[in-house]
């Protein structure tokens, strides 16, 4: 089995490997100005990667962002993913058009997202289908709603291909368990250097001091991303009883992934996370009354990049009693880093002083370092091949040092396994 690195070697973003040159996993970007696309990728002429079909591990724009440009000409690949894979793929994609259609940031045009219902196959955990030849398993994978480890078969090789996955349960999703035989396995390696605090522990902590802020008559502006840090977030409001808005792309997120209630890990709880929580619709100024009264408001972005936090975090940002509570890692470059790192960021074009408390927390879906080599040492006599990571070397030679067979290709390399 021959395997390409076309993306996420290396880094965290535009992940995407071909195997045996018709069977493409993923097709994602890399967030940037300008982003980033897979190898091979031309603006003018679209991708130089024609598969025979394409399998899709879960709905991040690290992982689908670039995934309708593959249906650009006479190209009709199928493209094989869970249903809520399938769904915030396409969301995602709406929303790139919207924003960038027409530009460089944008790969594909509207014609070929059309395109994308008429391929699309869907498939459920456990239920082994042929992909280019290959026969291909999800499994699931604990990060998001339909994120899947894919299992992939050409008759002489087994690849197990991870995507992003959790081996601890968050209130959205229950951890991985899956383990399948394989006889390679490609990791991410996102936390491979970070050991995450208990969850119930960050809980604790940010339910105290939004609580604590909301007693002093305060306004907390929670900024997260729409997939799978949106309804955490909500999940956690309701679960403390605090009272909440929630607000930008998070809102058609959580209503989507309430259709696939055998997705999440409490179909019943997201029901009632979603019902506490008051949606914004942003008409009429709302966006500025809400800002001043006493509530938390999650919404997009999640990095401070744009969304309705545009509009709340100048409005409370002169107050110190007031608070920003950020719920992810904080990219270099973003508003969010900005904030974090100077206290000031800039935010539509100005940069904005902030005198409201700042707060960071840990609400990653990704498993830390124990989390991953808890999975891997389930595979201590199996090839391991490093990815999605910023530091795939080092981990890869420190799983060596620990007896492993591991390694961390370079992006554009074939590895023949």
């Amino acid at each position: 089995m021959d395997l390409r690195f076309l993306g996420g070697a290396g880094e965290v973003g535009r992940s995407a490997i071909l195997v045996n040159d018709s069977l493409l996993l993923d097709y994602g970007t890399l967030t940037g100005n300008p982003p980033q696309f897979p190898l091979g990728f031309s603006r003018g002429g679209g991708p130089s990667v024609a598969p025979d079909a394409v399998v899709v591990s879960h709905g991040h724009l690290d992982h689908v962002g670039a995934i309708p440009a593959l249906l650009a000409g006479d190209r009709r690949p199928p493209i094989h993913w869970t249903p809520p894979t399938r769904d915030l793929a396409l969301t995602l994609a709406r929303d790139t058009l919207k924003l960038h259609g027409g530009t460089y940031g944008c790969p594909f045009t509207e014609e070929e997202l059309r395109r994308v219902t008429q391929v699309s196959r869907t498939h459920g955990f456990g239920e082994t289908f042929e992909a280019a030849g290959h026969e291909v398993t999800f499994f699931d994978a604990g990060h998001i709603p339909g994120s899947a480890h894919v299992l992939v078969s050409d008759g002489e090789t087994r690849l197990l291909y991870t995507g992003d996955y959790h081996t601890d349960n968050q209130r959205l999703m229950a951890g991985t368990t899956a383990r399948p035989d394989a006889d390679v396995l490609v990791t991410e390696s996102t936390y491979s250097d970070v050991d995450h605090d208990p969850r119930e522990e960050v809980e604790r902590r940010f339910a105290e001091s939004v609580k604590t802020t909301l007693w002093e008559g305060g306004t907390v502006v929670v900024p997260a991303f729409a997939i799978g840090r949106t309804q955490e977030m909500l999940l956690i409001c309701e679960a403390y009883d605090i009272p909440c808005y929630v607000d930008g792309m998070g809102v058609r997120v959580t209503d989507m992934l309430r259709q696939y209630p055998e997705f999440v890990r409490d179909a019943d709880a997201l029901q009632r996370a979603a019902s506490h929580a008051r949606v914004v619709d942003g008409r009429d100024g709302q966006r500025k009354r809400i800002a001043n009264e006493n509530a938390a408001i999650v919404t997009t972005s999640g990095m401070l990049s744009g969304g309705p936090a545009m509009t709340y975090i100048p409005e409370i940002r002169t107050h110190p009693t007031n608070k920003i509570a950020l719920t992810g890692y904080q990219v270099e470059g973003t508003p969010g880093r900005d904030l974090v790192e100077t206290g000031s960021a800039e935010i539509d074009g100005r940069r904005m002083p902030v005198s409201a408390q700042v707060e960071q927390y840990d609400f990653s879906a990704h498993a830390d370092r124990d989390g991953l080599l808890a999975v891997l040492g389930e595979y201590r006599d199996t090839p391991i091949l490093v990815n999605h990571g910023d530091r795939c070397g080092a981990f890869a030679e420190e799983l060596r040092g620990d007896g492993f067979d591991a390694a961390a290709p370079e992006l554009g390399e074939t590895v023949s396994v």
